[in-house]
């Protein structure tokens, strides 16, 4: 099993399909990986040699922003919206959608489970 910026990735997928469980790297960013250090599209992780998971393991290091880095600027950059008190902020403190989404109805996934009202019957 490799590990690589501190996540076992499966083995006995694809390259391409293994390295997208690294947070931050998606589909394209993963075939950019495969491109830069010349692997083959179709290869599978069991099959690649300890210098080729070195190559994969620097290259992310060095090019791109994954795993706990990223969630740190992305709690980072919430926390700046909350601390200026924009509207966007505003809605992270409390909790609902931040992107325009209606509330009257759904909205549940940010809300959390539904609270009955005393007394509130139609």
């Amino acid at each position: 099993m490799a590990r690589i910026a501190g996540v076992n990735i499966p083995t006995n997928k694809r390259v391409i399909i293994a390295l997208q469980y690294i947070h931050g790297i998606g589909a394209k960013k993963a075939e950019e990986i495969c491109e830069k250090v010349s692997i083959p599209l179709d290869r599978r992780v069991n099959q690649l040699s300890d210098a080729d998971v070195i190559q994969i393991r620097e290259t992310i290091d060095r090019d791109y922003l994954v795993e706990g880095d990223l969630r740190r600027d992305v709690a980072m950059n919430i926390k700046r919206l909350m601390d200026l008190g924009c509207y966007r902020g505003l809605r992270h403190r409390r909790g609902l959608p931040v992107r325009g989404q209606r509330t009257h109805t759904n909205a549940r996934t940010r809300k959390g489970k539904a609270k009955p009202i005393a007394g509130k019957k139609k």
